[in-house]
Order: structure tokens, then C-alpha cells, then sequence
């Protein structure tokens, strides 16, 4: 039994889940970021950290290991045990613990858990469906600034009744200007309530049906086969990739892509481990050496001078 699937569908409602005998891993908000070099927005979201020290058993994860499993609550402690073991033993090995879309935990030289989360997965329902967005300038055509209102005064010293009209007039433009800005900033507020307010409901509603765990019919896993066999046959053909770094794990690759993503690079991603048991985090990949040369040359001047060109075998 995977402990992890049972661990990360709690995460998403409380903010302390314990592993009886192992550690509790914790969650805390934070709020959403603007990047000021990228000029990107980024949601709130939950960050994970973990606490060897809590290890007494809450019931928490154990009444919902039972009730997914159809276990009793003592069966449930006892798979969970199992898996606890497991996980110590692949510890003891001085090999590395992955757990899918938590993260990494490892022994240090002083015998104590180290973990490192996994940045991709975000565990705040409220922001459900929710990715880091680019910030566009916002510029006004000409047609949209402000014009001074000329009004000719002539023969100032005959004609005073028409300046004290005109003045009147001026501040009559000046106060209906300010009605109809206050009017329509007022407008655009009363919208963008209602449109977050619609955009909240329709989270929350997509949030209370989803089923984070659901087996794929057998139906749809022979079209996803098909799909995924034409996605391999035209990957294998971009043989050219530019690399940002290597890893030997997956969550700190997993990390850099996040943040080439973050940049405006919406095709990064991490290709499966080379023969060095690497796993190059790449910009993107190009069909011919041509196409990976210029595009090099670019991000050598805007983004990272130590990229290089990795070709595929």
C-alpha cells in the first residue's frame, strides 16, 4: 500500500498529518508573490515541511487509510506499520526516499531525516486551478489621454462676465471628468467582486466533487496508450534539448523547472536519467542543431550564459 497517495489527500484539508513511528508532515500558507525580474504573479499555496520528532499516533491517518481501503482500524495501523518499515529500511541503504508529490527525505552524516518538498504541487484549495500568470504592461493610446481644455480669452478687460463663465464651465468639466472616472473605477470594482466571487464558487464546487484518487477505465487507458505512443514518436525527434542544470533527484529537478516556469519558459521540463544517473532539467528541445544553436545564443544573453546544447541519442 502506498502510505504517500493516503498522506497527500489529507494534505489538502489539514494542516498536521502524522505518520505513527515516523514523522508529521506540516503545512503553512503563504501568500501570493509578484517577481519582479519575471513580472510574474504567483497564487498563494501551502508549503511542506516535515518534524521527525512528532510520532504519536492522532488516528488521523489511520481512520482514513480504513475507510479508503475498506480495512478495519487495526488493519489499517498495521499496513501503515508495514509501510513505515519499508520506508526505514530504504533510509538505512543510504538511498533515497521519494514520495510522489510530497517530496524527498534522505539520512545526513548525523543519522537524522532530511527532507526536501517538491514545489510543483500546490495543496491550497483555494487556489484550485490556479498557475503563476505574466503581468502585461498596460499602456494608453493616444487617443485616450487627457486633453487640456483652451478656451481663447479675448478682450479680458471688456468682456469679464464671459471669463467668469468660462471659469465656471472649466470647473464644471473638471467635476464631471471626476464623477465619470469615480463612476466607471466603480464599475470595473463592482465586476471584478462579482467575477472573483463566481471564479471562488466555481473552485469550491470543483474542490467538493473532485476524487483525488480515481482508477482510469480500461477504455480510456488504450486511448491514452495510443496518445502517449504518438507523443513519444514526436518527442523522439527533437534531439536537441538546452539544459539549465542536471540533478540526481527529482525533486530538486523538479524545483528548476518550477522556476524556469516561473520565468516565462513554459516548455522546461526534466528528461529521465542519463547513463551519469543525471536527469538534465532542459528550456526546450529542437528537431534540428540549427534551430538549438539560435535559441541558445538567445538565452545565453537574457537568461543563463552556462546553458549548453545536449544531444539526444
Amino acid at each position: 500500500m502506498m502510505i504517500e497517495k493516503h498522506i497527500s489527500a489529507l494534505l489538502y484539508r489539514y494542516q498536521c498529518v502524522i505518520v505513527p513511528g515516523f514523522g508529521a508532515f506540516l503545512t503553512e500558507t503563504s501568500s501570493a508573490r509578484f517577481n519582479e525580474l519575471t513580472g510574474t504573479f504567483s497564487p498563494p499555496k501551502k508549503m511542506i515541511s516535515f518534524n521527525s520528532q512528532l510520532k504519536n499516533n492522532d488516528g488521523l491517518l489511520g481512520n482514513h487509510v480504513a475507510l479508503e481501503e475498506n480495512l478495519s482500524y487495526d488493519e489499517a495501523l498495521i499496513s501503515i506499520r508495514d509501510g513505515v518499515f519499508n520506508w526505514k529500511e530504504t533510509l538505512d541503504q543510504n538511498k533515497t526516499l521519494y514520495l510522489k508529490n510530497i517530496g524527498e527525505i534522505q539520512l545526513n552524516d548525523e543519522h537524522k531525516l532530511i527532507f526536501e518538498p517538491i514545489g510543483s504541487t500546490n495543496y491550497l484549495t483555494s487556489s484550485f486551478g490556479l498557475s503563476s500568470i505574466l503581468a502585461a504592461n498596460v499602456e494608453r493610446s493616444k487617443s485616450e489621454k487627457e486633453q487640456p481644455v483652451v478656451i481663447p480669452i479675448q478682450k479680458a478687460k471688456k468682456e469679464t462676465n464671459y471669463l467668469k463663465y468660462a471659469a465656471i464651465l472649466v470647473v464644471g468639466l473638471g467635476l464631471f471628468s471626476s464623477f465619470m472616472n469615480y463612476r466607471n473605477n466603480q464599475e470595473l470594482d463592482n465586476q471584478k467582486s462579482n467575477i472573483e466571487k463566481q471564479v471562488q464558487k466555481e473552485v469550491q464546487n470543483k474542490i467538493q466533487q473532485a476524487t483525488f484518487f480515481i482508477d482510469t477505465p480500461k477504455a480510456l487507458n488504450d486511448a491514452s496508450k495510443i496518445v502517449d505512443e504518438k507523443i513519444i514518436k514526436e518527442e523522439e525527434q527533437l534531439r536537441y534539448h538546452i539544459v539549465a542544470g542536471s540533478f540526481r533527484t527529482v525533486a530538486k529537478a523538479q524545483i528548476l523547472v518550477d522556476q524556469l516556469k516561473e520565468k516565462g519558459f513554459s516548455e522546461a521540463k526534466y528528461l529521465g536519467k542519463s547513463k551519469h544517473g543525471m536527469r538534465p532539467v532542459i528550456y526546450s528541445s529542437f528537431k534540428t542543431k540549427e534551430e538549438a544553436q539560435k535559441e541558445l545564443n538567445n538565452i545565453h544573453l537574457k537568461a543563463n550564459k552556462d546553458a549548453w546544447v545536449y544531444i539526444e541519442e
